[in-house]
């Protein structure tokens, strides 16, 4: 399936090298103290051919568990109180355990969580990673910034998915995103044409961070500029990362906050997070909402966690079972899938959030299970993998049926 890939070429910041002296754009307060500016002692390189998606394993294992060691970008403190995972008295079968194992060592596998009841009922680690460890997302960000639209929604600082997009980002007037609601970037069926080929330099994906920067105005609406219209708002589907940069954006200048500050109030906090996070930042400062957060593995099955129980107080009454609903259904070229509010859903109303090289959260509300994993797959993205996944989620819940 299209759109678990993303661009490593656009988001690791292609041509940001000093382009880190000016505060974000928009009407956005300065971060409290649990959220500090982090700074690398070298930048990484930023030559498009010499982007992650094609560097060697080694390579790519250290980077993916110091994003913050190459990139600009957000540090969050751990929340005040941790929340206790406490171990289950009973853990999955012996041999059920030693599948989980081959497949991580099949698949590069830096961690495996699972949770059945907010208790852990595996976890297990590979490539030299540990429980303190932290790793990269990708495009599991998205659904961290598709739970922040909730908070803005429940806060009042964004009226509903319904409003005008133009009317919380008026620099989108006269653009192809005009008359588009903030509803339908969440789900990615804006209309608007994109070309989403990572390995297509000349894909839209490859150079909306590549931009130059405009004063005055953040890059994704500079980019989003540059965009045509190819159907009508809300009747068809294209995966868009834009789109997920632009709704953090909404959510930036709706709530007067970078992302990261808002997570640390909405997210880090309410979830518990034991080691905060760490959020890159594009060339005008914004957080990027559709990629590169940095947690560690159990802070990924926290944030599950806080999605399967509601997020009660953070986000409407009811938000993630509709974020996380077969908004689009995919139909028969994948029966059973769709994708909701940043959330891709599956067959058996499971759903998840989902990165290039074997990042995931998998949500099973009828069996209470979160299933969280970390990798460093050999390729970016591979469906027999993927369905690997998946297929484990199964015989975990199975196994774990009450």
């Amino acid at each position: 399936m299209k759109g678990f890939w993303i661009s490593t070429a656009a988001l690791v910041l292609s041509g940001c090298a000093g382009a880190y002296d000016s505060a974000p754009v928009g009407e956005v307060t300065v971060v409290p103290p649990a959220v500090t500016q982090s700074m690398p002692e070298q930048m990484a390189s930023m030559d498009p051919g010499d982007s992650i998606l094609f560097w060697s394993d080694e390579r790519r294992s250290a980077a993916f568990r110091d994003m913050e060691g190459l990139f600009p970008g957000l540090e969050v403190a751990p929340a005040a109180k941790t929340r206790v995972l406490p171990r289950a008295g009973e853990n999955l079968p012996v041999a059920l355990q030693a599948e989980i194992r081959a497949y991580m060592a099949q698949t590069q596998a830096a961690g495996v969580m699972a949770l059945k009841n907010g208790e852990v009922v595996f976890e297990d680690y590979g490539l030299g990673f540990g429980p303190t460890g932290r790793w990269t997302s990708f495009s599991v960000a998205k659904s961290f910034t598709s739970t922040l639209l909730g908070a803005a929604i429940e806060d009042g600082a964004v009226d509903s998915v319904d409003t005008p997009v133009t009317d919380i980002i008026p620099a989108l007037a006269g653009t192809a995103y005009d008359g588009v609601s903030v509803g339908q970037i969440a789900s990615m069926t804006s209309g608007v044409a994109w070309n989403e080929d990572y390995t297509d330099p000349d894909s839209d994906v490859a150079k909306m961070l590549a931009i130059a920067p405009v004063a005055g105005e953040s890059q994704a609406v500079t980019y989003a500029r540059t965009l045509t219209r190819e159907a009508p708002a809300g009747e068809k589907w294209v995966y868009k990362t834009l789109e997920t940069n632009l709704l953090g954006l909404i959510v930036e200048q709706a709530t007067g906050r970078p992302l990261a500050a808002y997570a640390a109030e909405k997210i880090v906090e309410p979830a518990g997070f034991a080691g905060g996070l760490f959020w890159m930042q594009d060339l005008t400062g914004g957080n990027i909402g559709g990629c590169c957060l940095s947690l560690r593995l159990a802070d990924y099955a926290r944030m599950g966690q806080f999605a399967l129980e509601g997020g009660k107080g953070v986000v409407p009454e009811g938000w993630f079972a509709k974020a996380g609903s077969p908004l689009v259904d995919f139909g028969e070229r994948a029966p059973g899938f769709g994708y909701g509010y940043q959330w891709w859903t599956y067959p058996g109303d499971t759903y998840g959030a989902q990165g290039i090289f074997g990042q995931a959260i998998t949500i099973v509300p009828e069996e209470k299970l979160v299933v969280a994993i970390v990798s460093n797959w050999p390729t970016a993205t591979s469906s027999d993998h993927r369905a690997g996944f998946r297929d484990l989620v199964g015989k975990i819940a199975e196994a774990l049926d009450d």
